[in-house]
């Protein structure tokens, strides 16, 4: 295994506890990419704008040959770009930018220097992928289908910008996705030929199909993919035929360059394929693919299948492990990727012949990486780090840790000690949590805790860096955190992730208990009669099941974004699979699934000061069952208090309203545990 000694010290005197102003001043590295000849490294770096009120997006390169190089910004633009990618010859670096008004594709010289625009379409370009000898560009672009040129596309939104009469009509589901309502568009595949730069006019590759390519709200550029040889596309789809909000059928398509009809792939599984990579030969074409249809949380096995024989196999089905990004090497041997794993988020390499994975790096969690022939360049985060670039020399047995982008900052801060810790949780299985001390901690001292309960719910509250729900923003306002991974969470093996489902008040609840209990067992300085309960999404669905159901050990709660009653939740969420598999089926086939662990049901037993949050635009957890929630305990004449945004979706992402956010909850915290602020 290869080892990281990254680390912050701390213990000085002078240094002021880390706060939500820190936080949202931090830089914020993603998607590194090497060159071909891998002795660069270009990223994408966000810096926040506080007096905008928005993040700022720039291209950033390192050069990796010289280990006493520092960072250099590439674009200095006031408009963001990202999304780097280079040519194949290294030349120059392809890149997303807005800085003409609207998002299209620019480049650079691969050693920087002035950007020229290689796109100048009417509508914004969402991703793209350059191919690899550089005479193509696939690229996403969101249209109306019945139209057969973009400027008919742009031509009926000014009109319907112009028309006084506002209303939608809907004949099918999805009406609204995530934060955004339907406007009639579909995200379509296009190709353009790619002559000195300048890009001819594209030309759909999708637009046979009913289906948002990338998917929607999240899809990006890794569901598509050229061939090596250039010739052909690959790329992920799910067809809407009126049945898309309530399936997880992901199919991969296959279509030439040309155009034409595309041909499914994998048309034999009715549960989601995603993320084609073809090796570099262009002879094994791998992606990652569910067995169970409806079921967002399967495992995704890595799935390998040789072009030439048509051999496919699970290169992954012995080992319970969900895989989530993956590469292949150089000369198409090992397979790259990254999963949970008992709290962590460790980078793998898997032999493609055998299937078998072997660590690569030691705890923390891997987030994004990039495979060179002889290195991996990768982002490392922690729960005491934001992620930060690292490079691993395949030969060697050592990481490198390269220059921090935050190391200053960070340097000048006291950051809260985090230690994993291990309990028999329900059924007798073993479940891991973590604590963190507070930044001002001192021996012999008892502090109030935040008991964070994740969302998800299958999702890991693992050893790395959040924006939203960070321990160290507690841990610098006095506090102490206690976090589980209670049974759902994935990185356990999938029958734990699993057992949540048609159980989510039972097996979970059982594990918030004894994790606390053994917290508070093992590490002393926890103060149990100074307690609050935080949770989002399905971490507020469990704190109002904890209000009604267990709320003696804690003085306040946080709900931000929860459900308050599974039945309304159902028919007013947009993604349908979701409930209909976590309570087995719909809400008109087995009402009393819905109702067995329905928080609505307990209101009566609700006697906890609770603060609820929630925003406008969260079309998950819509801002009704917030509502409902301080509606109830209002009405029962509990203390509680509502925070509402009206320009937040189930994130709060703004930096104005997430410093309002924390300061917030510091405040309710504060008042309900008797600490000073």
């Amino acid at each position: 295994m290869f080892q990281c000694s990254y680390a912050i010290p701390g213990g000085q005197d002078e240094w002021q506890p880390f706060s939500v102003e820190d936080l949202v001043r931090l830089s914020r590295i993603s998607e590194p990419v090497l060159s071909p000849d891998g002795s660069t490294v270009v990223y994408t770096v966000r810096e926040t704008d506080m007096a905008a009120n928005k993040g700022r997006l720039d291209l950033w390169s390192l050069d990796l040959a010289s280990r006493d190089a520092q960072p250099r910004r590439l674009t200095t633009h006031p408009e963001n770009d990202s999304s780097p990618q280079w040519s194949s010859d290294g030349r120059h670096i392809y890149f997303l930018s807005s800085r003409s008004g609207s998002q299209q594709i620019w480049r650079m010289p691969g050693g920087g220097g002035n950007a020229e625009q290689v796109t100048e379409l009417p509508l914004d370009v969402g991703s793209f992928r350059l191919s690899p000898d550089g005479s193509r560009l696939a690229l996403s672009l969101e249209v109306f289908a019945d139209c057969s040129g973009l400027d008919c596309s742009v031509r009926r939104l000014a009109s319907r910008v112009a028309d006084p009469a506002k209303g939608q009509v809907f004949d099918r589901l999805f009406v609204r996705h995530w934060d955004t309502w339907s406007d009639g568009r579909v995200s379509q595949l296009f190709i353009a030929r790619l002559e000195n730069g300048r890009a001819g006019e594209p030309v759909s590759l999708s637009g046979t199909l009913d289906a948002d390519v990338p998917s929607r709200p999240f899809g990006d550029a890794s569901e598509y993919v050229f061939s090596p040889d250039g010739s052909r596309l690959v790329f992920a789809t799910r067809l809407k035929g009126g049945t898309e909000a309530w399936s997880t059928n992901f199919d991969l398509y296959e279509v030439s360059v040309e155009g034409g009809e595309s041909h499914n792939l994998t048309q034999d599984n009715p549960a989601w394929d995603t993320q084609p990579v073809f090796s570099p030969n262009g002879r094994l074409l791998a992606w990652r693919a569910m067995e169970r249809a409806g079921f967002e949380s399967d495992r995704f096995h890595l799935m390998v299948q040789d072009l030439k024989s048509g051999e496919r196999r699970a290169l992954t089905r012995a080992w319970d492990r969900s895989i989530d990004s993956f590469a292949f090497s150089h000369d198409g041997r090992t397979i790259y990727a990254t999963t949970d794993h008992f709290g962590q988020h460790p980078l793998w390499a898997i032999d493609v012949k055998s299937g078998k994975p072997t660590m690569l790096t030691g705890p923390g969690r891997v987030e994004e990486f990039s495979v060179g022939r002889k290195k991996i360049i990768f982002t490392l985060a922690s729960l005491r780090s934001p992620a930060e670039l690292q490079v691993l020399t395949l030969r060697e047995t050592t990481l490198r840790e390269l220059p921090r982008m935050n190391a200053e900052l960070l340097s000048q801060r006291r950051l809260g000690e985090p230690a994993q810790f291990t309990f028999t949780g329900a059924d007798g299985d073993t479940v891991y949590g973590y604590v963190m001390k507070p930044a001002n901690f001192v021996p012999g001292k008892r502090y109030p805790v935040a008991f964070i309960v994740h969302g998800g719910p299958q999702i890991s509250f693992a050893n790395g860096w959040s924006y939203r729900w960070n321990p160290q923003t507690y841990a610098g306002a006095g506090y102490a955190s206690i976090f589980i991974d209670f049974h759902g969470s994935p990185g356990y093996g999938q029958k734990f992730t699993d057992s949540i489902s048609e159980d989510w008040g039972g097996g979970p609840l059982e594990d918030l208990r004894k994790g606390l209990a053994a917290a508070l067992e093992k590490y002393p300085w926890l103060d149990d009669t100074r307690m609050c309960a935080l949770g989002a999404s399905y971490g507020g669905y469990m704190i109002n099941w904890i209000a009604g159901q267990w709320s003696e050990p804690f003085r306040c709660l946080v709900n931000h974004a929860g459900i308050f009653d599974n039945r309304s939740m159902a028919y007013t969420t947009e993604e349908l699979w979701f409930p209909e598999w976590e309570h087995g089926g719909s809400a008109f086939t087995v009402p009393r699934n819905y109702a067995r662990f329905n928080p609505v049901n307990h209101v009566a037993q609700w006697n906890t000061p609770t603060l609820i949050i929630h925003g406008a635009h969260d079309y998950r957890v819509p801002y009704t069952q917030g509502l409902a929630t301080f509606t109830a305990l209002q009405r029962r004449g509990v203390p509680s208090r509502l925070l509402f945004f009206p320009n937040e979706n189930h994130w709060v992402l703004q930096p104005a309203n997430s410093i309002q956010w924390h300061r917030e909850v510091e405040k309710w915290l504060n008042r309900w545990t008797g600490t000073k602020e």
